[in-house]
């Protein structure tokens, strides 16, 4: 009973829900890159190496075949321009996310750089300075 109190204030919290966006956002990115590296990476990349189509890039190990029953057996193949644009998008999300931590640390460091205020003298202290400055009078 404990165990489901401590997991309704985790999920309350915002822990959770903040979790839950970044992966929807992150799926999204993740469809919005494909797509960049399908769409537009890859294309003129092929057409510079020959006209050549990253998704039909692929090595044939047993070719396609009818049974004695007449029904048709798919070919065996082993689908490395499929691997090629994949590992191409994995790239460019590491890139991305590269440069974000990148970012988030840089504007870290400034945060921490920049000179604090110093505090405000407590009453003990301002009523001290208070007492020097009288006597020196």
């Amino acid at each position: 009973m404990k165990l489901v109190e401590e997991f309704k204030q985790f999920a309350v919290k915002g822990n959770m829900m903040d979790m839950a966006i970044g992966i929807i956002i992150g799926g999204a990115f993740g469809k919005i890159v494909a797509s960049l590296v399908n769409d537009v990476i890859m294309p003129p990349l092929g057409l510079l190496l020959g006209g050549i189509d990253f998704t039909d890039m692929k090595a044939t190990l047993k070719p396609a075949s009818v049974n004695e029953l007449g029904e048709a057996i798919p070919a065996v193949t082993l689908n490395y321009g499929t691997f090629i644009q994949t590992a191409v998008d994995f790239l460019i999300i590491a890139l991305v996310v590269f440069m974000l931590i990148k970012a988030m640390n840089s504007l870290k460091k400034k945060e921490e750089a920049a000179p604090a205020a110093p505090p405000a003298p407590t009453k003990d202290q301002q009523l001290l300075t208070e007492i020097r400055d009288l006597l020196k009078k």
